[in-house]
Order: structure tokens, then sequence, then C-alpha cells
């Protein structure tokens, strides 16, 4: 019986049920399915960029590749997180058993079918992609209204933004085009949400972690600036999605570059440079403002638009999911929220794999290296997290000491 709307308590972990532990909870399934596919789909583009495959002509292996990259890798590690988070925040119970074997197996369909789409043709693929994401939005919507969580829909209205930007994206390579607007729109998407997000979790663990050791030089508490830093955030990036070039997007990107540097700082995550499953996600966070520059070094001419993608995807976005996906797999199994030599080389990897990635439109002599080595640190850091994490997220959560 599903937990009063009125009602606001941490859920329940590791319920008795049927069938198999991997669909007890949502970031059980779509964290190890997002890192298997980060590893799958980076080795089918490395091989079809080298010759070595035939990969979605009709779709375009770029297009592919780029969408397989937001939509999929990245949509399965957002389902991940708030099918995990929003039952803590509306006090319901969350979705688990057939549901949820359903809604994932409806995200390997959008993965298999893009595949396929010289087989069964692309409308027909890009058909069955678009139904994973507005799924996704109307469980969480279904969650968030039942439990009266209204403050929370503004993270609704990034997975909105998402499947109109999947769905724009299908419709220009249908007609065998590259929407780069759409690209734009969804990465925007992702960094809102992290914005929205990191300013929740960030400095709330860390004022946790300080107090246990019973410090008080807490992070600043959200307030009237974090709402500025990410309004201003939001603005930047629509202007960027819309208008790349503008010389109105230079300015709204150094505004906001400054802003969300000055929010990092009021986090304070020197202090929580010892724990290293915490300092990641202040690390992670760096690339908010550098990629908001870079946007602004774009729009003025200074960077190519492919850097600043890879600054964002690869660093902003993919750092900071890595961080939550090792930190909730371990803290909702039951495990001590600890990052091994393994998890601190699978962080290490993905961000010089951000790093190293735009150096290629630097350094264009170098550049099928770099492309190379970019390629190789992103299988390295999630084939990591594959080889420690997918026997915890299969197992059943650990008894309480």
């Amino acid at each position: 019986m599903p937990v009063s709307p009125s009602v606001s308590r941490p859920v329940a972990r590791g319920l008795s049920r049927t069938g198999p532990v991997l669909f007890s909870y949502g970031f059980r399934p779509f964290f190890l399915g997002a890192a298997l596919w980060a590893i799958a789909a980076m080795g089918l583009w490395i091989a079809a960029i080298s010759g070595h495959l035939t990969l979605a002509e009709a779709y375009g292996a770029p297009n592919w590749h780029a969408h397989e990259m937001l939509f999929g890798f990245a949509s399965a590690v957002l389902a991940g997180f708030l099918l995990t988070a929003v039952p803590n925040w509306t006090g319901r119970l969350p979705v688990s058993g057939w549901p949820l074997a359903g809604l994932f197996a409806l995200w390997c369909a959008g993965r298999i079918a893009l595949l396929a789409s010289d087989v069964i043709g692309v409308a027909t693929a890009a058909a069955l992609d678009a139904l994973f994401l507005p799924a996704l939005l109307a469980i969480c919507t279904r969650e968030v209204v039942a439990g009266r969580k209204w403050k929370d829909l503004k993270v609704l209205a990034g997975l909105l933004a998402l499947s109109l930007a999947n769905a724009l994206y299908h419709v220009a390579a249908i007609h065998g085009g590259h929407d780069n607007m759409a690209i734009r729109l969804a990465v925007a998407a992702y960094v809102v949400l992290v914005m929205i997000v990191g300013g929740r979790i960030i400095p709330s663990f860390t004022r946790n972690w300080l107090n246990k050791l019973g410090r008080t030089d807490f992070p600043v508490p959200y307030n009237s600036y974090d709402m500025v830093a990410i309004l201003a955030g939001t603005g930047a990036l629509g202007l960027w999605s819309v208008l790349p070039d503008h010389p109105a997007t230079a300015a709204a990107g150094l505004a906001a570059a400054v802003l969300h540097g000055i929010r990092l700082h009021r986090w304070r995550g020197w202090t929580v440079a010892p724990d290293r499953i915490l300092v990641i996600l202040h690390i992670a966070y760096i690339f908010i403002p550098l990629s908001l520059f870079a946007i602004t070094l774009s729009a003025l001419g200074f960077l190519e638009e492919r850097s600043v993608l890879h600054l964002l995807s690869v660093g902003a976005i993919a750092c900071m999911m890595l961080a939550v996906m090792t930190r909730a797999s371990l803290g909702h199994t039951g495990r001590a929220l600890v990052a091994s030599k393994m998890t601190v080389a699978s962080y290490g990897a993905l961000i010089l794999c951000a790093l190293v990635r735009p150096l290629a439109e630097v350094f264009s002599d170098l550049s099928p290296v770099l492309y190379a080595a970019s390629g190789l640190l992103w299988i390295a850091a999630f084939g990591l997290y594959c080889l420690e994490y997918s026997p915890i997220l299969a197992r059943k959560r650990r008894a309480p000491l």
C-alpha cells in the first residue's frame, strides 16, 4: 500500500520482492545498463570511424553516435537517478518489479531499434526510441503530483525538454539531416538538471560530512543567490541552444560562468578533499562554469562548437553522472560511502576524457591520437565502473550492522 502523500519520510530500501534483485530498484538496471551501453556504443563508434564496421547507414552513423550518447546512455542514468530520488522526495514507494522491467525493456528496445534502422526503417526505429522519455516523464509526473511535491516540477520540465529534443532530432534524421539545435537543447536540459539537483545534493552532502566531524565551516545554504545563478545559467544555455554565435550568448555565458564559479566556491569543496566520493561532486561541477565560459569563447569565434559540446556532455554531464552512480550504487545497497582505488581511477579517466577531446580542435595534427585517447578513456571509465559495481547492483542490499 503506498505511503500517504502527506507523509514525507525516507523510503524503505531492499524490500522483499519476488523476481530478480536487479529490478527491485530503479538505479540497479538503469545504472548498469547505462554503463554497459556507454562501453558498447563507444566501441561501435570507434569501429565505425576506423572503417571496420558499417553502422546505422540509413540513420547516419554520426547521428547515431550523438544520439546514443545523449538520449541512450545519459537518459538511462537520468532514469536510474529519478526512479531512486523521486520516491525519497515524495515519500511514495518506488517503481519496481515488472513495471520497472518493462520500462527498462523499452529503453533497450530503443537501442536495438536504432541499430537495426537499416532493416526496420528509420521512422519505425525513431518511433520506438521516442517512447522511453515520455514514459519516464509520465511515471515521474504521476509520483510528483501524487506526493504533492510541486517544487520538483522544475525537474520534470527538464525531462519534457529532453523528450522534445529527442523527437526533433529524430525528425531531422528521418529527413537525412542532423539537428544541431536539438543536440544543444538536450545538452542544455541535462546541464540545467545538474544545476538544480547539484545545488540540492552537493551542499547537503558536504554539510553532513563536516557535521559528522564536529566542524561548523558549512557551505552556504540554498538561497536567492542560487536561484539567480540557475536562472542565469538556464538563460545562457537557452540562448546558446538557438543562437550559438550571437554576441548576447557570449555575454550571457560569461555572466553565468562567473555566477556559477562563485556558487561552487560557496559550497567549500576544499573542506571535503579527503572524502573522494564526495569531492568528485564538486570537481564535476567545476565543468559548469568552465563550459559556460567555453560558450562565450565559441560565440566570439575563439573555440569550435564541438569542443563546447564535449566539455558540457562529458565534463558537466557524464562526470556528474558517474559521481552520482558510484555514490548511489554504494549508499542504496547498504555499503560504506568510500571510493575505492578503482572508483577513483574511473573518475580520473573520465575527467581526462573531458579535457583531452577538446584539445583535438586545438592541436589538429594530433587529432587522430586525441580522438582515440578520449574514446579509450571513456571506455576505461565505465569499464572500471562495470567491473566494480556490476556485482553490487545485482546482489541484495546488505543488512545493517
